[in-house]
């Protein structure tokens, strides 16, 4: 006990230690070091990991002015960078600026003793006067929970469509990413079809792509089923219901389940963060970012709870100017 508490004593007590090295993280981090406060990073993967994650060819919705932080230009050879260009631009930026971060290190806990947090680590412990959670919402599925979803087969992250080649595969959904797999895969030789809970193609896929898939829904090359549901995944098929309510059932290789992520709500409630209503939202100061505890902030797309569309790079980068703007007057 006496050890312990020797230990505690005698750690480096942080200003801000910041959870996830995303785009908002990695301007948190800017955002203190500019105001000369001790900071520190800690990030379960590489830095941007999630976007290191998405498919290789994705292109963003923004336009590259619209994805800068720190008033760093973010140069791009088309209007809408892909993810490449976003991974040179946000890891370029941690190693010019020197950004402090532990790579490959997942925070396991978040707890509180009188002003101080102490955070544990799967390497180390820390302790801070105050900690931003910026863990994004990427690496959590949001699962069917029907039969079949744990067989190898069923996959929910797509990267690239070459595995898919002369495959029969069943796309979940009408999201972005569920429309650019299908037509990825399409033309890569893969009979696609697609599952989709709503009567149409969603408003909210890029309006430049949105025209492609419904053309080739409607010429039949790439089939859809509207107002359906998967019910089962077999080894061989999968089962869904159709519009008219009746159960079909079709030969399939691969299920892209593209039925979006969460934040790891376990997380935040585990931190202390109270979560409200249907979609589980965090409460925070909208002026400040501050949860319900004392100097524990939420920054970027984990303020949103279930609704992960809510907050994206655009529209929360101001949420590192808040938050430091806070801590100082604090």
């Amino acid at each position: 006990m006496l050890q312990a508490f020797l230990y505690f004593c005698y750690m480096e007590i942080l200003d801000i230690l910041i959870i996830g090295a995303g785009p908002i993280g990695l301007n948190c981090a800017l955002e203190a070091k500019k105001n000369n406060l001790n900071y520190l990073i800690i990030e379960k993967g590489t830095i941007v990991n999630s976007l290191y994650n998405y498919p290789l060819y994705m292109k963003f919705f923004s336009t590259a002015d619209k994805l800068e932080i720190a008033e760093i230009p973010f140069i791009s050879a088309a209007p809408k960078p892909g993810r490449q260009e976003a991974l040179e631009y946000y890891q370029g930026i941690a190693r010019q600026k020197n950004i402090n971060i532990n790579l490959y290190e997942k925070v396991l806990k978040v707890s509180k003793t009188g002003k101080i947090f102490e955070i544990e680590t799967s390497k180390s412990k820390y302790t801070a006067k105050n900690v931003i959670i910026s863990t994004g919402f990427y690496d959590i599925p949001n699962l069917m929970n029907i039969p079949g979803e744990d067989l190898p087969k069923v996959k929910h992250y797509y990267t690239e469509p070459y595995p898919y080649a002369k495959q029969k595969i069943v796309v979940i959904g009408s999201s972005n990413s569920s429309v650019d797999a299908a037509l990825e895969t399409y033309r890569k030789g893969t009979e696609v079809t697609m599952v989709i809970r709503n009567s149409e193609i969603s408003n909210n896929v890029k309006y430049w792509v949105k025209p492609d898939i419904e053309n080739r829904i409607a010429e039949g090359s790439i089939k859809a089923h509207f107002n359906a549901e998967l019910i089962e995944i077999k080894e061989k098929t999968v089962i869904f219901k159709d519009k008219e309510g009746e159960i079909q059932e079709i030969e399939n290789d691969f299920v892209l389940a593209m039925t979006g992520y969460l934040p790891d709500f376990y997380f935040l409630k585990n931190s202390g963060i109270d979560l409200q209503g249907e979609c589980l939202n965090p409460i925070y100061n909208h002026e400040t970012m501050e949860t319900n505890i004392e100097n524990l902030y939420l920054a970027g797309v984990v303020c949103g709870g279930k609704d992960t569309h809510l907050w994206f790079i655009e529209n929360s980068r101001i949420h590192a100017e808040m938050i430091i703007r806070n801590i100082l007057s604090t």
